[in-house]
């Protein structure tokens, strides 16, 4: 399989390793928040396919997009990991470890946000595809 540049990204890279923390954590979740667990994977999911999807329509205004409802994503996550933490159905190290990794994402992404903006205001974002002129 094809390596795509986004995942040379240290931000995906990291919501990767947070969907694996995630889904690790919440193995230990009683039946009784079946709920909470899909949420909180449905979450952490989201904000690793949205960077895939956002990528793959080609813009730097697409993959912009996708960054930033993955970073809601995130959010999304960091609150579930909060009311766990309250409810204690995690430790205060998983807690922790979470919040750091996910304040240190966030700060990634706004960088690369940046950055994908800078890009395409300059014309240098590249296209994966070519576009054909369209002979009048």
């Amino acid at each position: 399989m094809i390596q795509q540049p986004y995942e040379n990204l240290k931000f995906y890279q990291n919501i990767c390793e947070i969907r694996r923390i995630v889904n690790q954590i919440t193995e230990n979740f009683d039946g009784r928040y079946i709920r909470l667990v899909s949420q909180m994977r449905d979450a952490a999911r989201s904000a690793k396919q949205n960077i895939r999807e956002g990528y793959a329509k080609d813009t730097a205004g697409e993959f912009i997009r996708g960054i930033k409802i993955s970073r809601g994503s995130l959010s999304e996550l960091e609150g579930d990991i909060d009311d766990c933490f309250e409810d204690k159905l995690i430790s205060k190290k998983e807690h922790d470890d979470l919040k750091g990794l996910i304040s240190k994402t966030n700060y990634q992404i706004d960088r690369c946000v940046d950055s994908v903006y800078k890009l395409d205001r300059e014309g240098k974002w590249k296209s994966r595809f070519k576009k054909k002129k369209i002979k009048p």
